[in-house]
Parts: structure tokens; C-alpha cells; sequence
């Protein structure tokens, strides 16, 4: 659906690309920073890094609210407005599962992070990776759907990895960690962690509904 019959003739707004662009970008600093936090295990430099990636999800909202704000104010958009705000919402919620996965290592401390902790947190920067390159074909994917389509399957595929990690991870868990209050802390950052994986995915089918609708 495009936006109305005026559509066809009125220029539309190019700003919302490299807005959008620049919160994925965000996002995968964001997705960097978690991945360096979880090789120091120090009380004081686990909250370093959550103040750091705190920093980040700041300016994740700031550019999300600016992009309604301008949603708000525009008359003719590339898509129709629902799509813009649901991707960049999408794309905020990345980053504040990211936050969230800090902001619990730096309040709870727990022993170290075990691999499979560390490898959720690499496949989050997989996803944004993909989310990011997905933004630069916005312009384009209208006749050229091929490339926002294959990142879109990755997303989905990672995703998949993400739940076979935590399951596993789960599941050992419980059949070695003897301390409850340690597992209970365990337990809910690699929750975080698979739930932010999710949120990425949900970027890739926004951008799916996107090449149904536009290309």
C-alpha cells in the first residue's frame, strides 16, 4: 500500500534512511560493547561497560524518538508510516535488550560468564550486523529485494542457533550449578540475552512484511 494517490507525484522524504541507518549503527556498537564487557568479570568494570552501553540506549531513544517525531511532521514517507515506526521501535528494543543484559551482570556480578553466555552475546552482534546492512538497502530493495531478503533468512537462522545455545545452556545449568542464588542470577541474564536475540529476529519480519508490500 502506498501512501496515498499523491504519492505518485509528491517527492518523498529521504531523511528517515540515514536515521534509520544510524540507529542500527547504535545498535551494533551496542552489540560490540556487550561482547568486550563479558571478557571482564570485576564488579567495577562490568559497570563500566553497562555505563558505557547505558550511554548507547540513550542515544538508541534519542534517535527513536526523533524519527517520530519527524513521522509526525512529514507528509509523504518512502513507506507508509506504521512500517517506519515499527522498524525503528524494533530496532530501539535490540538495544535495550542489550542494555538490559548489562544492566543485570553489573547489579547481580555472577561468576564469569560461561562460553555459551559469551556466544549468545556474539550471535546478538551477528544479528545487528545484518540489521545494519539491511538499512542500507532500504533505497533500493523496492527493485532489488534479493539482499535484504538473504538477511533477512540469516537473521531467522541465527535466531534459531540462539535458542538451541540457551536451551542447552539451560538445561546444563541446572544439572551442575549447586547454588541456587548463583543460578537464579544465571538464569535470567541468559534469559535476556536469548529474549534480545528474538527482538533482532522480529527486525527481519518487519523487513519481510516490507518486501511483500514494496517490492
Amino acid at each position: 500500500m502506498k501512501n496515498s494517490f499523491f504519492s505518485q507525484f509528491t517527492p518523498k522524504e529521504p531523511k528517515f534512511f540515514p536515521l534509520l541507518k544510524q540507529l542500527s549503527e547504535v545498535l551494533c556498537e551496542a552489540s560490540v560493547v556487550l561482547i568486550e564487557s563479558l571478557q571482564h568479570d570485576s564488579p567495577t568494570e562490568r559497570s563500566d561497560y553497562y555505563k558505557k552501553i547505558k550511554d548507547l540506549e540513550r542515544e538508541g531513544d534519542r534517535l527513536t524518538h526523533l524519527i517520530f517525531d519527524e513521522l509526525g511532521t512529514t507528509f509523504i514517507t518512502p513507506f507508509d508510516r506504521e512500517d517506519i515506526h515499527d522498524l525503528a521501535s524494533c530496532m530501539d528494543d535490540v538495544i535495550d535488550g542489550i542494555n538490559s543484559c548489562a544492566k543485570r551482570i553489573s547489579i547481580y556480578n555472577p561468576r564469569p560468564i560461561s562460553e555459551n553466555g559469551k556466544e549468545l552475546s556474539r550471535l546478538i552482534q551477528e544479528e545487528a550486523i545484518y540489521i545494519c546492512k539491511a538499512m542500507d538497502e532500504l533505497e533500493t530493495f523496492c527493485k532489488k529485494p534479493t539482499l535484504l531478503r538473504e538477511y533477512c533468512s540469516k537473521l531467522h537462522e541465527i535466531e534459531n542457533q540462539a535458542d538451541d545455545v540457551y536451551e542447552f545452556f539451560i538445561t546444563k545449568l541446572f544439572e551442575e550449578e549447586k547454588d541456587c542464588i548463583e543460578l537464579i542470577k544465571i538464569k535470567e541474564i541468559m534469559h535476556e540475552l536469548e529474549k534480545t536475540t528474538d527482538a533482532a529476529e522480529h527486525v527481519g519480519k518487519i523487513l519481510k512484511n516490507l518486501i511483500v508490500k514494496y517490492a
